[in-house]
């Protein structure tokens, strides 16, 4: 009557449904109780940088070309750009679509993650990506004199970009029969709160890596800004490359969170111990499909709340299991008699069932007072 396997049964489960539901109310969707015992145990934290360490908002900067007006670059550009996904291609087309300019009909769209879009403009084939892959799409090479030319003056342009907040990123722009014909600088600003997580991050032990896409130019400024160290920065990076990363940092023993927001990030989303999420604009797609935790708030510093909240209910499991051994290896053998012939103190049955009810009503309610977590920053 006294033993009680059913606090041993309720320890885990009960703090999991609360932290869970607990995270839900703070704008965390935790796919899984198995997730928040990950969570509390990793120690390296991936991070993505377009769209995580960044706004994921951004804006056309500068535009150069040798041959062709600036116009005319971001028409087919944003022409190609049209229908793909990625921030950089929506920026491509706000800006075009801001000055009212008319894109042609595109057929055959290709995307290809992590390098860039082409498609089919006005009879000829035209490439919108990173420098290496455009220059790959087409046998007409351009001179290295000149794709040098073309870098220095689309950097010399901007609109008054501050290097220490923002991040550019130059994709190019090449055209069947005559290789790259133009650049397009887009600039994109880091989040407010990017400076504050990462701190809370170093302060609690996790080491953190930054994993991009983008041009080691791009990606060393937001690292600086963070405080990122160099030999923690891994740029140009394809999705597949990226999972090879997650990958070695599994197999050197490593618990590691990815944190990314688009298309690009989804497969390391998918092979990290935990894979983080952020929702952008309120849009399901294949990085928070891939995901153990959406932060439904959109915001960076939620990771460190999903890491906070993870540990918390992990110290009320191991509470509650704590507690229930500790009651039936005490009370089992009082029940039996230990104490009677010493002490002559024996339980009697009611007393011993009062004691197993209380034994449940503690870990319950210990688990319940895991809804206290966090209330002093909520107030």
């Amino acid at each position: 009557v006294v033993s009680c396997p059913c606090a041993l049964g309720l320890a885990t489960p009960t703090a999991i449904l609360v932290g869970t539901s607990l995270g839900a109310r703070q704008g965390l969707l935790v796919r899984g109780g198995d997730v928040l015992e990950r969570l509390a145990s990793i120690d390296y934290i991936a991070l993505d940088k377009t769209g995580t360490l960044t706004e994921g908002k951004p804006a056309v900067s500068a535009v150069a070309s040798f041959v062709y007006e600036d116009s005319e670059i971001l028409r087919i550009a944003a022409a190609v750009e049209n229908t793909a996904s990625h921030p950089i291609a929506k920026a491509v087309t706000n800006e075009a679509e801001l000055l009212g300019l008319s894109f042609p009909v595109t057929r055959g769209q290709l995307v290809e993650p992590g390098f860039g879009t082409l498609a089919e403009v006005d009879g000829r084939l035209v490439a919108v990506g990173s420098l290496e892959w455009v220059s790959k799409r087409f046998q007409t090479k351009t001179n290295f004199s000149d794709i040098m030319n073309l870098e220095h003056l689309i950097h010399q342009s901007s609109k008054g970009v501050t290097y220490s907040d923002y991040s550019k990123t130059v994709v190019y722009v090449g055209r069947e029969g005559e290789g790259i014909i133009g650049a397009i600088a887009v600039s994109d600003s880091l989040r407010h709160d990017a400076k504050f997580t990462l701190s809370r991050l170093r302060q609690k032990g996790i080491k953190t890596v930054l994993l991009s896409g983008d041009r080691e130019e791009a990606v060393a400024t937001i690292a600086k800004a963070v405080g990122i160290e160099n030999e923690s920065i891994k740029s140009s990076l394809t999705p597949q490359k990226k999972s090879q990363i997650i990958s070695t940092l599994k197999t050197a023993g490593h618990r590691i969170a990815m944190v990314g927001d688009g298309i690009n990030d989804a497969p390391s989303l998918a092979l990290a111990d935990v894979g983080i999420a952020l929702r952008i604009e309120a849009q399901e797609n294949a990085a928070s499909n891939a995901a153990s935790i959406i932060l439904l708030g959109n915001k960076l510093s939620q990771v460190v709340d999903a890491l906070e909240l993870a540990q918390a209910t992990m110290s009320k499991v191991y509470q509650n299991l704590a507690w229930a051994i500790a009651y039936n290896l005490v009370a089992i053998p009082i029940a039996a008699g230990v104490l009677l012939p010493k002490f002559d103190f024996a339980m009697t049955p009611s007393l011993s069932g009062g004691l197993m009810a209380l034994s449940s009503i503690f870990v319950v309610t210990n688990s319940l007072l895991l809804q206290l977590h966090g209330s002093d920053k909520r107030r």
